[in-house]
């Protein structure tokens, strides 16, 4: 369910707020081939298919960090459309692995809200990454600045 308008103000925020964002990714080749080798992680794990057909999960694994970034992507949508400034990501665990054809789904806790200054107001998100079987495979907990809606309204954001 999304809860804010296309301006994702401070304002729209409450603690405890929970909803679950509207798009899915289905990973492909794409996301672990190209992205992984673009970041030099040439991991057995993320490439030999010939060894891990040897493992229980009998298929290569996607990069961690290309599964939190997705997970980041698909709750942005609802609560950083608008966002002036990432200020961290932390608490980052992946849960349970990911491989090509599994399909990604987020959803957001807002954990706290705090005014920053008098135009914007700082938001404490936990996102969970889950997939087509409603497994949690990542969960992340990330700090964003975003505008106050009278600061958008007069175009200072």
């Amino acid at each position: 369910m999304s809860i804010t308008g296309s301006d994702n103000c401070f304002e729209d925020f409450e603690v405890g707020m929970r909803f679950r964002h509207a798009r899915g990714k289905t990973i492909t080749e794409l996301e672990n081939v190209l992205l992984t080798n673009l970041v030099m992680n040439t991991a057995d794990a993320h490439f030999n298919e010939a060894r891990m057909s040897q493992t229980p999960l009998g298929t290569s694994i996607v990069f961690g960090g290309i599964t939190a970034s997705l997970v980041i992507g698909l709750a942005s949508q609802d609560t950083a459309d608008s966002m002036l400034e990432d200020r961290g990501i932390t608490d980052l665990r992946l849960l349970v692995p990911v491989v090509h054809g599994d399909t990604i789904r987020a959803a957001t806790e807002v954990l706290a809200t705090e005014p920053y200054d008098d135009r914007s107001g700082l938001l404490t998100l936990h996102h969970w990454g889950y997939n087509q079987r409603n497994q949690i495979v990542a969960e992340l907990t990330r700090v964003i600045r975003v505008p106050r809606r009278h600061a958008i309204k007069e175009g200072r954001s």
